[in-house]
Protein backbone atom coordinates (compact mmCIF):
# COMPACT_ATOMS: atom_id res chain seq x y z
CA UNK A 1 0.00 0.00 0.00
CA UNK A 2 1.46 3.45 -1.07
CA UNK A 3 -0.16 6.11 0.67
CA UNK A 4 0.83 9.64 -0.11
CA UNK A 5 -0.58 11.52 3.32
CA UNK A 6 0.42 14.91 4.34
CA UNK A 7 1.40 14.61 8.46
CA UNK A 8 0.17 17.83 7.82
CA UNK A 9 -3.39 16.60 8.09
CA UNK A 10 -3.00 14.41 10.60
CA UNK A 11 -3.72 14.27 14.58
CA UNK A 12 -1.50 13.59 17.80
CA UNK A 13 -2.42 11.17 19.78
CA UNK A 14 -1.79 11.62 23.79
CA UNK A 15 -2.48 10.12 26.82
CA UNK A 16 -5.09 11.72 29.29
CA UNK A 17 -2.17 13.19 30.79
CA UNK A 18 -1.11 15.11 27.71
CA UNK A 19 2.01 12.78 26.87
CA UNK A 20 3.07 11.87 23.23
CA UNK A 21 5.73 9.69 23.67
CA UNK A 22 4.68 5.93 23.42
CA UNK A 23 6.73 2.62 23.51
CA UNK A 24 6.19 -0.80 21.53
CA UNK A 25 5.70 -3.81 23.64
CA UNK A 26 4.37 -6.92 22.61
CA UNK A 27 1.78 -8.82 24.21
CA UNK A 28 1.84 -12.48 23.90
CA UNK A 29 -0.54 -15.53 23.29
CA UNK A 30 0.17 -19.21 23.75
CA UNK A 31 -1.35 -21.05 21.03
CA UNK A 32 -1.93 -25.15 21.78
CA UNK A 33 0.20 -27.24 20.24
CA UNK A 34 -3.53 -28.91 19.07
CA UNK A 35 -4.37 -26.09 16.97
CA UNK A 36 -0.57 -25.45 15.29
CA UNK A 37 -0.03 -29.08 14.93
CA UNK A 38 3.26 -29.00 16.90
CA UNK A 39 4.72 -30.93 19.55
CA UNK A 40 4.66 -27.87 21.81
CA UNK A 41 2.34 -24.84 22.49
CA UNK A 42 3.80 -22.17 20.12
CA UNK A 43 3.79 -17.92 21.18
CA UNK A 44 2.26 -15.45 19.02
CA UNK A 45 3.62 -11.62 19.49
CA UNK A 46 0.90 -8.92 19.22
CA UNK A 47 2.62 -5.45 18.74
CA UNK A 48 0.86 -2.84 20.50
CA UNK A 49 1.94 0.87 21.88
CA UNK A 50 1.86 1.84 25.39
CA UNK A 51 2.71 4.71 27.54
CA UNK A 52 5.99 4.32 29.10
CA UNK A 53 4.95 6.40 32.76
CA UNK A 54 2.04 4.37 33.64
CA UNK A 55 2.29 1.15 31.45
CA UNK A 56 -1.19 1.64 29.75
CA UNK A 57 -1.71 0.17 26.36
CA UNK A 58 -2.98 2.20 23.69
CA UNK A 59 -6.64 1.08 23.48
CA UNK A 60 -6.32 0.94 19.74
CA UNK A 61 -3.34 -0.54 19.33
CA UNK A 62 -4.96 -3.96 20.56
CA UNK A 63 -7.06 -5.99 18.27
CA UNK A 64 -10.52 -6.05 18.83
CA UNK A 65 -10.84 -9.46 19.97
CA UNK A 66 -8.75 -8.78 23.00
CA UNK A 67 -9.63 -5.63 23.99
CA UNK A 68 -12.30 -7.25 26.69
CA UNK A 69 -9.65 -8.79 28.66
CA UNK A 70 -7.17 -6.05 28.59
CA UNK A 71 -10.00 -3.32 29.56
CA UNK A 72 -8.23 -2.67 32.76
CA UNK A 73 -4.60 -2.07 30.89
CA UNK A 74 -5.97 0.48 28.44
CA UNK A 75 -5.81 4.12 27.90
Amino acid sequence: MNLNIDLKNTTSIETPEGNKIFQQGVILRKISKFVVGAEEDAVMPIPVFFDPQTGKILESTIPLELREEYKNDVI
